[in-house]
């Protein structure tokens, strides 16, 4: 068995410029253009609930937003019945054009009766077992990254 991962990045180049990367990551009201899991965010400025699907699960998280930094980063830390469950977070680096959008993924439920809770709660909530997580949120990244340049080159 291979050791758990605990973190993740996917990365795609994007042709359009940071800036206009940046305003659509940073209206995260839009997600769900983009994310194979997320069906809805309602957002109240720094926080927002993101729900969610997988196949037959549904669940929903309480995010804040913890780095907006225009055309360079956004991330947002997510959490559940108070618990920590992960930062989800985007880096933009201009590349000529373009920009190099890497979106990360590091899990927060580590030690302690809180981490098991939170640990038990994403299995029950939706249906990954902690050791599938990482190429889970791997594959979803792809997806994501493919659809937000598409739908941002859709747009330009």
């Amino acid at each position: 068995m291979s050791p758990r991962e605990w973190s993740v990045q996917q990365s795609l180049e994007i042709p359009l410029p940071p800036r206009t990367v940046y305003a659509a990551l940073a209206d995260v009201r839009r997600m769900p253009e983009w994310s194979p899991e997320v069906i809805g965010v309602w957002s109240r400025g720094a926080r927002f609930v993101g729900f969610n699907r997988k196949a037959c699960w549904v669940w929903f998280t309480t995010c804040r937003i913890v780095v907006a930094d225009p055309e360079r980063e956004f991330a947002f830390d997510v959490t559940t019945f108070g618990l920590p469950v992960a930062r989800w977070g985007y880096r933009l680096t201009p590349a000529g054009e373009g920009t190099l959008v890497t979106e990360y993924w590091v899990d927060h439920r580590r030690g302690g009766a809180r981490g098991r809770v939170a640990e038990l709660l994403g299995l029950v909530f939706t249906g990954t077992p902690a050791a599938r997580r990482a190429a889970r949120n791997r594959a979803a990244m792809r997806t994501t990254l493919h659809r937000l340049s598409a739908a941002l080159r859709a747009a330009a």
